[in-house]
């Protein structure tokens, strides 16, 4: 549990953070230390991140120990860290506890960090760290200096946080521990709603509720935007119309989605609706879409880069969520229209042997569904163009033992949108093994050709006996998998 004594950003002059050079953790630790306040922390090994925000004045150790928390020389005003993912013992925390130092998470420093400024906050089970992603490029190019936090690193600026000089703040709201009812947006938007995280929430119904209730957050006359090509921000949706979900007084409810989607909820006031859209030769897409909720209900081409239907959805909403906080809708298009991607989305490493090799951080069944039909779909325009043929390859690593169990039926589907895959054992993250279990669970009810690969060092050769010219190979999941991306280009070009 949190610390409720520290009830605002001045009362920090110094903090240490446990597990800094976690993605979400550094993005605050960034913004701490733009706004002058001083900066220590911990993390079991070195990265680019710990050596960046070391660059820029953080004292950081590797390794956890009691006394890392004095690191700068001083008892600091609070101990910052991800509860989730830190254990409870962890020295750092006992250590601040027994000298009474305030414990904070890190969506309270969030929190904190928003409380003077128009949060513009995306939710939902996945697409966050695109969608907020997008609507802060978006931003930027309307001549906007929004601050933001995000779960990954934008390609254009290199970093994952910034403190602007503007009154906007643009966040990633997590859901999965809950944390996200700590803010109140301005404007919250919310991409779909699918169980996850079901080791915390327990059922289905508490998870869908949660969204609920940060629905509720939203302050006075704000805006809760939401996907209606997703049944379950669909359904929030139209819970919210019929005054079963409890708002401030004056939030909009505004869906966005396909035109096909817009009619079938006619009870929800729309904020955009896609008329026509159109598949790109490089996997991209061009739409038309129309803005009812904005002056004038301008009709305009929206063009996005990022291959997958999924993508044009979120890059509808970061226009809309822009456009709701003043920003110039042309402005927010051209921004999205350059958005070249976010770490770890779709992220192109390189070609060799006539094959392409790509990295994407989908970790839940519908997030590998749609990276593979995005896969699909530039393989087929690309064989389109050169006349040639391409396969995709996934190589999948599980995310967590309890998602793997739950949804194995789902994932072996969902892969089996690939031609051939391999697919590594389960990496556990922050859970133990579970005896018996491992990704047989999921290659078992696969229905392409598939090889199940423990020996994490043999990937790349397996992967290697499978590919030829023309192919697309993705590696998958939010553990390890990312680092094999450049092993596997490697082994393709003959260089190991």
């Amino acid at each position: 549990m949190s610390d409720n004594t520290i009830t605002s950003v001045d009362q920090l002059h110094r903090v240490h953070m446990v597990g800094i050079g976690g993605a979400g953790m550094s993005g605050i630790a960034r913004i701490l230390l733009d706004r002058g306040v001083a900066v220590s922390g911990s993390d079991m090994k070195e990265s680019r991140i710990v050596l960046a925000l070391r660059a820029a004045g953080a004292h950081i150790a590797v390794g956890h120990r009691a006394e890392n928390i004095t690191l700068a020389g001083t008892v600091p005003d609070a101990v910052v860290t991800s509860f989730a993912a830190i254990p409870q013992d962890n020295p750092e925390l006992v250590a601040a506890r027994d000298q009474g130092i305030p414990l904070l998470r890190r969506s309270d420093v969030l929190a904190l960090l928003m409380s003077d400024r128009r949060a513009v906050l995306l939710a939902g089970t996945h697409g966050k760290t695109s969608t907020t992603s997008m609507a802060v490029v978006a931003l930027q190019a309307a001549g906007q200096d929004p601050s933001f936090a995000i779960g990954g690193q934008l390609n254009r600026a290199g970093t994952n946080a910034h403190h602007g000089t503007g009154d906007i703040f643009v966040a990633e709201a997590d859901e999965s521990d809950g944390s996200f009812l700590e803010y109140s947006p301005t404007v919250a938007v919310v991409t779909n709603i699918e169980a996850d995280h079901l080791d915390f929430y327990g059922t289905e119904e508490a998870y869908h509720g949660v969204f609920d209730s940060f629905a509720g957050r939203v302050v006075a006359d704000g805006a809760l935007v939401l996907c209606l090509d997703d049944p379950g921000a669909a359904a929030l949706a139209e819970r919210a119309v019929a005054g079963e979900v409890s708002l401030a007084d004056g939030v909009r409810v505004l869906g966005y989605g396909s035109a096909a989607a817009v009619a079938a909820h006619p009870g929800v006031p729309v904020g955009a609706e896609i008329l026509h859209d159109e598949t790109t030769p490089d996997g991209g897409s061009v739409a038309t879409v129309r803005f009812p909720a904005l002056d004038g209900a301008p009709t305009l081409s929206l063009s996005v880069r990022t291959p997958g239907r999924h993508m044009l959805l979120n890059a509808t909403a970061a226009v809309l969520a822009g456009a709701l906080v003043g920003a110039e809708p042309a402005g927010l298009v051209d921004g999205v229209a350059a958005f070249d991607g976010v770490r770890r989305r779709f992220e192109y490493h390189g070609e060799a042997g006539g094959a392409e090799v790509y990295d994407d951080y989908a970790h839940h069944p519908t997030e590998v569904r749609a990276v593979l039909t995005a896969a699909r779909n530039k393989v087929t325009a690309r064989a389109a163009e050169t006349g040639g043929t391409g396969r995709v390859i996934a190589v999948f690593q599980p995310h967590l033992y309890s998602r793997t169990i739950t949804f194995a039926t789902e994932f072996a589907a969902a892969l089996s949108l690939a031609d051939a895959a391999v697919v590594l054992d389960i990496y556990g993250a922050r859970e133990d093994p579970v005896e018996g279990i491992d990704s047989r669970i999921i290659t078992g009810e696969m229905t392409v050709p598939v090889v199940f690969e423990p020996n994490f060092s043999a990937v790349p050769e397996r992967v290697a006996e499978i590919v030829g010219p023309g192919d697309l190979v993705l590696t998958v999941g939010a553990g390890t998998v990312t680092l094999l991306a450049d092993e596997i280009l490697r082994r393709l070009d003959g260089t190991v």
